[in-house]
């Protein structure tokens, strides 16, 4: 293994040159950015845009059956009441810009508004008028805490307590969960190099010579070990560019305050957390490379990586079941079979319902599956590197020597 470090910095060097490598590390956070800006931007110009129509004046005729809306304010607005088919007539006619018509049942039928056509985006101003005439009409009528009630604007400030200690579940995941989101990112955004990784030099036609100075297993290890240290990396580039855009621009982007100070701090889910991540992230690595290293052309080896990709997300679309159904079958199974255990262990110990025994049970078959993969890695690499024309069987890898 004295040729390890070498492994590991022609590796990460070799990589570190490529473009495409600084392409796919710095496009994520800067495509977060320009998306950021075009939503801030576009919100910024829709509610100037609104409150201009909102400013806006034009004809208006109205009918009130429900009896429900001012009549004062229907004259501050400077509308005219009429009867319904008057009112139709009129914009028809051009003589009004716009017509409500607000029936008797309300609770079950619609506000009827008719209008000339001044474009798709104007065109709104004539419901909008109607609800507001409406609405403002009703809450004039009723006290305070109704309005509240009836707009939505009451709240519950809710305390929850574990062992007679104030405890907010929903803090409680925040340090944790980052292990699931980096863990996402990294299989998303890496895996593909991962599967890749040990088919360029057999592409070259160069592994031979290789092989003649450096052990198959220490090629193997370096590769996993730069792997890792390449994907650690880009998770820091991605981390702190998307930090520093919260820190500089939550106000402008009417982002929710985050005070860290104010955390929780749970070590031994976070331990756990950064153990499942850990050994998961070494496990499918592993995992990539074998595959890899069966396969004799970095084009077959990309044709598994959805199939790789489907076994690892697959199971968030069982997240609701996850936090609801900790103790169903369903959900042990995908917590414990290796393939598929990574993000349900990271989700369920974000949330706390992740049990002692599981966790036993886990960190060691994640841990002895990742030792596997490394070995059946090393050894199918060490029979296949000399394969140029086709990948190996399921048969001759189980039966490796």
């Amino acid at each position: 293994m004295h040729n390890l470090g070498t492994v590991m910095r022609f590796e990460i060097t070799r990589t570190l040159k490529k473009k495409s490598f600084w392409i796919m590390a710095l496009g994520f956070p800067v495509l977060m950015g320009a998306i950021f800006a075009i939503i801030y931007f576009s919100n910024q110009s829709t509610s100037d845009a609104s409150k201009q129509l909102q400013s806006e004046h034009f004809s208006l005729e109205v009918t009130d059956d429900s009896h429900l809306v001012s009549k004062q304010l229907i004259a501050t607005v400077n509308a005219k009441v009429v009867a319904k088919q008057q009112g139709i007539e009129d914009v028809k006619a051009g003589k009004v810009d716009g017509y409500i018509y607000y029936p008797a049942d309300l609770a079950h039928r619609s506000i009827e508004a008719y209008g000339q056509d001044v474009g798709v985006f104007k065109n709104d101003r004539y419901e909008s008028v109607a609800k507001y005439l409406l609405s403002t009409s009703v809450e004039s009528s009723v006290n305070e805490q109704v309005r509240a009630v009836i707009a939505g604007k009451t709240s519950a400030d809710v305390s929850t307590y574990r062992d007679g200690m104030p405890y907010d579940s929903t803090m409680q995941m925040i340090f944790p969960g980052v292990f699931l989101v980096l863990f996402y990112f990294l299989i998303a955004f890496f895996g593909n190099q991962m599967l890749t990784s040990t088919t360029e030099e057999k592409e070259n036609r160069v592994i031979e010579m290789i092989l003649t100075t450096i052990e198959a297993r220490t090629l193997i290890v370096g590769k996993i070990i730069s792997l890792v240290l390449l994907a650690l990396l880009q998770a820091v580039i991605i981390i702190v560019p998307a930090l520093l855009g919260y820190l500089l621009l939550h106000d402008h982007l009417h982002l929710p305050a985050l005070d860290l100070s104010s955390l929780p701090v749970n070590w031994p889910r976070i331990g756990v957390g950064f153990a499942i991540f850990a050994l998961g992230f070494i496990m499918f690595t592993g995992f990539l490379v074998l595959i890899g290293a069966s396969v004799p052309t970095a084009k077959e080896a990309s044709q598994f990586f959805g199939m790789v990709m489907i076994l690892i997300f697959g199971p968030l679309y069982a997240a609701s079941l996850f936090v609801s159904s900790p103790d169903s079958g369903l959900v042990r199974f995908l917590s414990l079979f290796p393939l598929t255990a990574p993000i349900p262990l990271l989700l369920r110990n974000a949330v706390g319902n992740l049990a002692p025994w599981e966790i036993a049970v886990a960190l060691p078959i994640l841990a002895l599956t990742g030792l596997i993969m490394l070995a059946l890695a090393v050894r199918v690499f060490r029979f296949g590197a000399l394969e140029y024309s086709r990948k190996l069987s399921i048969k001759e890898i189980l039966s490796l020597k």
